[in-house]
């Protein structure tokens, strides 16, 4: 946009509701909430160790990531079937189209799931029935990410590609997640360079609560397309420059860090640094249902606490959301232009 229109600060929290934005870093069983996890326990005849809907939700007080990963699983102990994954993943997609996420590029842990001797069939073809349905119902484009958990071996992660590959056609790329300290990008390798061989696209986690190095190691060892955080790399200028140079898009996540303590709070989120100095930063919601809120949540409340951010950053973060998504290039552009069309609107006070 070569000239930005005026938009008041007060009309600040409505364009950052109503933007048109792509969500590229979403866990599906992330977005689990506790009413349907209570549900699908009672569906499936799963006992919970948590004795009401509060009680569960007064749990989610974490300390660091692990903390987190220990309830997450268990709250994924309620899926078994086809239609639990079917309804977990059309529950998200019909909020993100509230929030006005046209595209959503959303990560799935198959292995969670097939440990429990859930077939990867069952998995796939609920969470990508939802997608399909969701495009009808409400326009929003959304793919799958196939994400490998990081604290399992390189061989669990090639046997659990074997078992996907039935189903390439139903997932656009893989991803690496799960507890990220002690477990560096060169440790997948291999199964990542089979995955480009396979045509997938590959992201991965680094830069949350690992250092820089293992940025530099998901670009250089796992040729990783997008850094999932990322937000670790202001602590390395050479890097910095590197991702600005190359425009490799960070997924940041402002509520989980600071649910994750990687930040005390959101006023001391990196995420200005990273805008200011050219980086193709995007706002997700990492796993809303556990960390306290959704996309639109992560916008206003990351720019109440940062008022440095303006409307020229929401457009930009929203812009770099299309840029960075694997979605086609005629599709980015008329997002873009929705995009423009609606700073516009805005702006005059529509």
């Amino acid at each position: 946009m070569t000239t930005f229109p005026t938009i008041a600060s007060d009309h600040l929290p409505a364009l950052l509701a109503a933007i048109p934005k792509a969500e590229l870093h979403i866990h599906i069983e992330g977005s689990l909430e506790p009413e349907m996890i209570f549900a699908l326990a009672q569906r499936n005849g799963v006992h919970l160790p948590y004795d009401s809907i509060e009680a569960l939700r007064s749990a989610y007080a974490f300390t660091d990531l692990q903390s987190f990963l220990d309830i997450y699983y268990a709250g994924a102990s309620v899926l078994l079937h086809e239609q639990d994954f079917y309804d977990m993943a059309l529950a998200y997609l019909q909020r993100a189209a509230r929030d006005n996420v046209v595209r959503a590029e959303i990560f799935f842990d198959p292995q969670t799931h097939t440990a429990r001797g859930v077939a990867m069939e069952t998995v796939v073809r609920g969470l990508r029935r939802a997608c399909v349905d969701a495009h009808a119902q409400w326009g929003i484009s959304a793919a799958l990410i196939l994400s490998f958990l990081r604290h399992l071996s390189e061989e669990e992660a090639f046997e659990t590609l074997e078992q996907a590959l039935p189903f390439l056609g139903e997932f656009i790329g893989v991803g690496l997640d799960s507890s990220e300290l002690g477990h560096p990008p060169e440790k997948f390798a291999r199964v990542f360079a089979r995955c480009r061989e396979l045509g997938l696209h590959v992201v991965a986690h680094a830069g949350e609560e690992g250092p820089p190095a293992y940025v530099w190691a998901a670009l250089d060892v796992l040729g990783a397309e997008r850094i999932d955080h990322g937000v670790r790399a202001v602590q390395d200028a050479l890097l910095m420059q590197r991702l600005a140079r190359e425009r490799i898009p960070l997924t940041v996540c402002p509520l989980s860090n600071v649910k994750l303590r990687v930040f005390p709070d959101l006023a001391r989120h990196s995420l200005p640094q990273l805008l200011q100095a050219g980086l193709a930063a995007t706002i997700n919601s990492d796993d809303p249902a556990y960390f306290g809120g959704y996309i639109n949540d992560n916008f206003t409340q990351t720019f109440a606490a940062l008022p440095q951010l303006d409307a020229r950053d929401a457009w930009q973060l929203a812009h770099n959301s299309f840029a960075a998504s694997f979605a086609p290039e005629a599709d980015k552009r008329a997002w873009q232009q929705q995009l423009q069309a609606c700073v516009e609107r805005v702006a005059d006070g529509g």
